[in-house]
């Protein structure tokens, strides 16, 4: 019997993707492929982002990249996995010959041994698919479908999985986790899941909730986030805009005052909580006026956590054909305006921290320090904790920090236990 090849994943684009590529690998590796990293591979999977204009060109830069090995003989075969294979396949099919297969949808769920690519002492479990929000300029609906939920079991399986590895942090992921059971169970059911996932999970340390959409964030969650010990005091909250006008473009359908009110109950039932929330420059026909409220709004708000992303005018969605598109120049403006004022939000938010002692999750070593993070970080996209110690640590290791000192979205800091 010939030896079957071996396998390299490149995986682009979100979490979700990562959960995506794990169980593509994990169902390879039931069927005896051998999964290396992608410099000794023969075949090489790539696992697309096309979200907006900046992911698909690096999608496409990736497997021309792959495309070039191939040429020079050092790989077999490639194939090229999701967004953008969904949303893009007859054309790339015909521009990309090169590439062996193109995999658009992904029917998955958490049975399969999943192969995990994240560091071992974290990881991400999805449990939904697709979203039930239709907002004018997103292109997930065409991509992924209609909203689904994984069964409770699924979920629960991969949860003991990871508790039996002694995984220190499990980050819940979905398009809007929020929605988790409308379609399976005629409602809302993350709550209960939650509640599930603690008791499956006791050797787990922290559990992370991302992607929370404003419309459905009930007093009952917000009770468990401030309850549960193990669920960290952090709130992704994607809002997108503050103008009331720009939202109804949107189809966002929280309003301004539905959003300061929520924010302020936030705040209010969970004292120290961190929010994140993410905000689009440059919508088509946002006027000067519509961005200093944006602008005034964060100001006001002061998120701990804040992403920016240039409007992307996608085919296929609402929004794409609106008039009064925002020229590309003014959206790079905007977008630095609002990064250039939350960089001091942040110096200011970090400051609060000096002097106190918090819990640090150690990512890896680099040079003298160690690498970490606080209940209040998530991986990749939010800061981290400069680690000073005097005994040796390792990945996964939670220890308590005395902060010294703050960066614009870093803190410094030393065990003291």
């Amino acid at each position: 019997m010939r030896n079957k090849d071996k396998i390299g994943i490149l995986s682009l684009g979100c979490p979700r993707n990562i959960v995506d590529s794990e169980n593509i690998l994990g169902m390879l590796k039931l069927k005896g492929y051998p999964i290396v990293d992608m410099d000794k591979a023969d075949t090489a999977i790539i696992n697309t982002c096309a979200f907006v204009e900046d992911a698909k060109a690096e999608s496409v830069g990736a497997i021309l990249d792959l495309i070039d090995l191939k040429r020079r003989g050092k790989l077999k075969k490639i194939i090229v996995y999701g967004c953008l294979a969904e949303r893009y396949k007859d054309k790339l099919q015909k521009e990309l010959p090169e590439v062996d297969a193109f995999v658009g949808k992904i029917s998955l769920n958490h049975n399969l041994a999943a192969f995990q690519i994240t560091p071992e002492h974290y990881a991400y479990v999805k449990i939904c698919e697709g979203c039930v929000n239709n907002c004018s300029y997103c292109i997930i609906p065409e991509i992924k479908g209609k909203f689904t939920s994984l069964k409770m079991a699924s979920v629960l399986s991969r949860i003991e999985e990871l508790n039996k590895k002694k995984v220190s942090e499990i980050n819940i992921i979905g398009q809007d986790i929020t929605a988790y059971g409308i379609d399976l169970y005629a409602k809302i059911k993350l709550p209960e899941l939650l509640r599930k996932v603690i008791r499956k999970g006791p050797d787990i340390g922290w559990l992370r909730l991302l992607y929370l959409h404003p419309e459905r964030l009930s007093d009952e969650l917000l009770g468990l986030i401030k309850n549960e010990p193990k669920i960290c005091k952090y709130i992704d909250l994607p809002l997108q805009h503050i103008n009331n006008r720009i939202l109804k473009l949107m189809n966002r359908r929280t309003a301004k005052n539905d959003i300061l009110r929520l924010i302020e109950k936030i705040r209010k039932t969970i004292p120290g909580i961190a929010i994140r929330t993410s905000v689009i420059a440059g919508f088509p026909s946002e006027t000067d006026r519509d961005f200093r409220e944006l602008m005034d709004f964060i100001q006001d708000v002061k998120f701990e956590r804040l992403g920016a992303f240039i409007y992307s005018r996608e085919e296929g969605t609402q929004a794409y054909n609106f008039k009064k598109q925002v020229p590309l120049e003014i959206k790079r403006e905007r977008f630095n305006a609002i990064m250039s004022q939350q960089q001091k939000i942040s110096q200011e938010v970090n400051n609060r921290f000096l002097g106190r002692v918090i819990n640090v999750l150690i990512d890896e070593k680099d040079g003298d320090f160690y690498l970490g993070r606080s209940q209040f970080d998530a991986p990749e996209v939010d800061g981290m904790v400069y680690v000073d110690s005097a005994r040796p640590l390792k990945p996964g290791d939670f220890v308590k920090v005395e902060i010294s000192d703050t960066l614009e979205y870093d803190l410094v800091g030393r065990v003291i236990s």
